[in-house]
């Protein structure tokens, strides 16, 4: 698959690993990529790291990465509000250092409480983010700050699960408030994605990302290819719910599936089709059938994104309810 590409944009947490360590088999697949010749970049929503933060602790994984690969949704919304504002203007922010740390970069000034007077409100995650900084964000909007986002991801992936993301702190202001942000930078907005094609020049990019709401729709707004892997927060279950706007090209369940024809499934696949039937009743997706669970995985994307059943599946044969299992479809 990836013969056709120049470039792969990869997510990051759920991509290539989960909070500071590596899922097995992404070393060897980004690795064999750059032997290969091809141009590598990275996209995060991630705003609690800096750029060179993330080559950093990419590096450290035994993924060499320079700064000028990863474009953070924190590094793009500084250079938003730099367009947007007079040098030197107050920014609140609430958030990590590393935000701040962008936000001086590009010679705007953070500050920590309403009575700063800022010009605008520079939301992002960070594990330290609690009621007072909310407080002061919704003061700070309510006297006439603009508010930047610099994402909208409601989970972040862990080892223990998916744990609250920057969305849902950004949900808290918008209850509050009564509104959106005026800005949200990152992903599923197509500026990442956008830049990082730009930078690669000629050639197709694919992007690889975990998340259909985020990754996946963000490729299809910026006109890329993408591939799911199941190795994040987005799940079989969810793609087979996913509208028409949060659907990739392909899916396979990590990393391998650059390389293994065995090991990537093209989607939607057809509902007859590599050994599976795949049929609906009573708004549930029935499948009948021996052979790969992706084959069976790719068959029922066919049947439930043209008639809207699912994500309810039934297996019919002793096979289809292994491979259901192994799809974590099963119960």
């Amino acid at each position: 698959m990836i013969d056709g590409y120049a470039l792969v944009v990869f997510d990051l947490d759920g991509v290539i690993y989960l909070i500071d360590r590596p899922i097995p088999g992404a070393v060897e697949a980004v690795g064999r990529l750059h032997a290969e010749g091809r141009s590598v970049a990275y996209a995060t929503n991630n705003a609690s790291r800096r750029s060179s933060e993330v080559a950093d602790l990419l590096t450290g994984m035994g993924v060499p990465a320079g700064p000028e690969e990863v474009l953070t949704s924190a590094a793009a919304t500084a250079e938003l509000l730099r367009d947007r504002l007079p040098a030197g203007a107050p920014v609140l922010v609430v958030g990590a250092e590393a935000l701040r740390a962008e936000l001086r970069a590009v010679g705007l000034r953070p500050v920590s409480t309403v009575d700063e007077e800022p010009a605008a409100v520079a939301q992002g995650y960070g594990p330290q983010v609690g009621w007072s900084d909310l407080a002061e964000a919704s003061l700070a909007v309510r006297a006439g700050a603009l508010w930047y986002a610099t994402n909208t991801d409601r989970t972040l992936p862990s080892p223990r699960g998916p744990l609250p993301g920057n969305g849902s702190l950004v949900a808290v202001l918008r209850t509050a408030l009564g509104r959106d942000p005026d800005v949200v930078v990152g992903k599923p907005e197509p500026a990442l994605f956008a830049t990082a094609a730009h930078r690669a020049g000629a050639g197709r990019t694919l992007v690889v990302g975990d998340r259909l709401d985020t990754d996946i729709e963000g490729a299809r707004r910026a006109g890329l290819d993408s591939l799911l892997v199941l190795t994040g927060v987005s799940d079989a279950a969810e793609l087979l719910a996913a509208p028409e706007s949060r659907r990739p090209a392909y899916v396979s369940v990590d990393l391998a599936g650059l390389f293994d024809p065995a090991a990537v499934v093209r989607v939607p696949g057809p509902a007859d089709a590599d050994g599976w039937s795949v049929s609906a009743a009573d708004g549930e997706l029935v499948l009948d059938g021996a052979g790969r669970p992706l084959d069976a995985l790719a068959a029922l994307c066919g049947k439930a994104w043209s008639t809207g059943a699912g994500p309810r599946v039934r297996a019919v044969s002793a096979a289809a309810g292994e491979a259901l299992a192994a799809l974590g479809l099963a119960g």
